[in-house]
């Protein structure tokens, strides 16, 4: 599902984790998750299988995809990407440096968020935009609308100011806190699942535009977001 949301030229892959393979890890691989626990390193695993899958579309042989700081994937020189895995889900995409300045893709449940966490992560001006929306006002008020059609809208922006994160931060390695990007979803219609989104950075710095722009889908479960920065 997170190719629907990406241009063509972008390589990505996924799984689900019912039939995810463990994936086989590089050495340098294995160090940085031998004392996690065993979901831990199914999920690191799994992400980094599709990473190389992704990585095969460019012809790129496989390689280990390392951490640097905050977690933040090293590529292959010339290339950028983004990883996700939550439960049910594992993503990863890559694109040529010479197409995209900067890439971000997260995957979450499609469930509400645990209380408390929509206050810190949401804008006044957000809460104010999405509780406008039925499913999110239904959920509120304990009358959420049955059916697979069901956004929680709550959950996606978390997912959507994810992957913005993930686009900024490699570019300037400044951190972006949840208040200082406000998001805006646009669907396609009325009872879309799926859609555009803006992101109005509230903090700046070189080279980066004020605004990013991307992509959501909520399908099978999985709500997930894509942000790109062309080149």
């Amino acid at each position: 599902m997170i190719d629907r949301l990406l241009p063509r030229y972008v390589a990505s892959a996924a799984t689900r984790e019912e039939d995810a393979p463990a994936g086989t890890l590089f050495p340098e691989e294995e160090a940085l998750v031998a004392t996690s626990v065993a979901k831990r390193r199914h999920e690191f695993a799994a992400a980094r299988a599709c990473a190389r899958t992704a990585m095969a579309a460019f012809g790129l042989p496989p390689a280990p995809v390392l951490r640097g700081h905050r977690g933040m994937p090293l590529w292959p020189t010339g290339f950028v990407g983004s990883m996700t895995h939550c439960d049910g889900y594992r993503a990863a995409a890559l694109a040529r440096a010479e197409d995209l300045r900067g890439l971000g893709v997260d995957a979450e449940p499609n469930a509400p968020l645990p209380s408390g966490v929509w206050e810190i992560v949401s804008l006044p001006s957000e809460r104010e935009r999405l509780l406008s929306h039925d499913e999110l006002a239904g959920r509120r008020t304990g009358t959420e609308p049955a059916g697979s059609g069901t956004v929680h809208w709550d959950r996606l922006l978390f997912s959507a100011k994810e992957s913005v994160f993930k686009t900024w931060f490699p570019l300037t390695r400044i951190e972006l806190d949840f208040a200082e990007a406000d998001i805006v979803f646009h669907r396609t219609s009325a009872s879309a699942t799926e859609g555009t989104l803006t992101a109005s950075l509230l903090r700046t710095a070189p080279g980066i535009p004020p605004v990013l722009k991307g992509r959501w889908l909520v399908h099978d479960g999985i709500a997930a977001t894509a942000v790109t920065l062309p080149a």
